[in-house]
């Protein structure tokens, strides 16, 4: 027979710690009570060189359009996610071509320009509302620099983590410094937490229930297969220097793995869900200003952005973004699959993939790439708003914020909030 168990239960080992994911043993009365079901959780995904319109965006609209040549790496979800044509932000032209990246989260006018200062973020604002409910209320992520999406009330920005290894201690390690740091000399080494923590692990399993056991064991594979990616990019043995006039290390040295940098990050994404590290997670994947490393490809990603219809750009342009559309395939599937004692993370969670840019070739904000997955929401359809201008993407941020249980009918530039069945 299972025992409650406390929320905050961890497996130690030598003063380090990994945090356990949401269990129904964990004094299931008071969770449901605090939660009301399982967590509402929120993830923004904004690749901010555009998607490519052609590849991605239907014909047709509700739910018989026919799939793109794009879409089609990510079919086997659409019961799980809506698309949204002909939304964005209003008056996203700032100084500089690419300003729009910093609101895509915010709906702020004119960036870039004299005197501009950013807004709140969706992100944060959901992060405003749930507070300290977990010990991270938002997680910023980025695949290239600092520079985020993120922004507090006031409009400054929140930087964003580049590197998965310090993510991973920072999420899922306690202890002492000078413990932590030898648990990932042993990881450098090829040594697994999970090893270390074995006999508690065992005697954990004997005293939840048959679900929860089935939940642990998926979980302890999750962080085993987390484990050895973090190891074979070589992300333990960058360790944090003192402070001198060097670099500092990153976790996939080549800036031309733009693929892997992704897949890294993304893979932290169900670890944070399911321990409840966070419920706000947000990541923006940047110009690394390299050619990307991608069989058939020899052009920067930038400017193959800028392809002047060039076919071959095209082209090359189309085997990045088949690549980046199959790593955001693969993360569905991780939220699918891996879930809490309610059921998937993908039904609890939001999941807002898409970019600033509807058309890159010309810099254009007009007629974003917008995808919702996830969250509750009736999926399966191509929502398309018809009409000479486009609608507020903003409503539609009302309408997330509102998922989250942030009591609001207002954000942005909205007019309202958006509804589809």
């Amino acid at each position: 027979m299972s025992r409650s168990i406390d929320r905050r239960t961890f497996l130690r080992a030598s003063g380090v710690a990994l945090a356990l994911p949401l269990l129904e043993t964990m004094q299931p009365g008071r969770l449901v009570a605090a939660t009301g079901g399982s967590p509402r959780r929120m993830v923004n995904i904004c690749n901010t060189l555009g998607i490519y319109p052609e590849a991605w965006r239907p014909k047709q609209t509700g739910a018989g359009y026919e799939t793109t040549e794009y879409l089609s790496l990510i079919d086997r979800h659409r019961e799980h996610y809506s698309l949204f044509s002909n939304y964005s932000h209003e008056d996203q032209t700032g100084r500089q071509p690419h300003n729009s990246e910093v609101t895509f989260l915010t709906a702020a006018r004119g960036p870039g320009r004299d005197g501009f200062k950013n807004t709140i973020s969706i992100d944060q604002a959901a992060a405003n509302h749930l507070g300290y409910v977990t010990r991270f209320p938002s997680v910023t992520l980025g695949t290239a620099s600092g520079q985020s999406q993120s922004y507090t009330a006031n409009g400054v920005m929140i930087p964003a983590e580049t590197s998965p290894a310090r993510l991973f201690r920072k999420m899922f390690l306690a202890g002492e410094p000078e413990e932590v740091e030898r648990e990932s000399r042993n990881l450098a080494s090829g040594g697994s937490i999970l090893d270390r923590v074995k006999a508690e692990a065992s005697a954990l399993r004997r005293r939840v229930s048959s679900a929860d056991q089935v939940r642990l064991d998926a979980y302890y594979a999750a962080v085993r297969t987390a484990e050895q990616e973090l190891s074979e990019a070589g992300a333990w043995l960058k360790r944090p220097k003192p402070p001198v006039e060097e670099d500092q290390p990153t976790d996939i040295p080549d800036k031309a793995d733009l693929i892997g940098r992704v897949r890294l990050l993304f893979s932290m994404v169900p670890l944070i869900l399911e321990t409840d590290s966070s419920r706000v997670i947000s990541i923006m994947i940047q110009d690394h200003g390299v050619v990307p490393k991608v069989q058939g490809v020899n052009g920067s990603h930038h400017n193959l952005s800028h392809h002047g219809q060039d076919e071959a750009k095209i082209a090359q342009l189309k085997k990045i973004e088949t690549q980046l559309i199959g790593e955001f395939d693969g993360l569905l599937t991780k939220l699918r699959e891996r879930g809490d004692s309610h059921g998937p993370l993908l039904d609890a969670t939001t999941v807002l993939f898409g970019s600033n840019l509807g058309n890159a070739n010309s810099h254009e904000p007009k007629h974003l790439p917008i995808l919702v997955a996830g969250g509750g929401f009736r999926h399966g359809k191509h929502h398309r708003h018809d009409g000479g201008h486009d609608a507020p993407l903003s409503n539609l941020y009302v309408t997330l914020l509102q998922a989250m249980g942030v009591e609001t009918d207002q954000f942005g530039q909205s007019s309202g909030s958006l509804t589809w069945s």
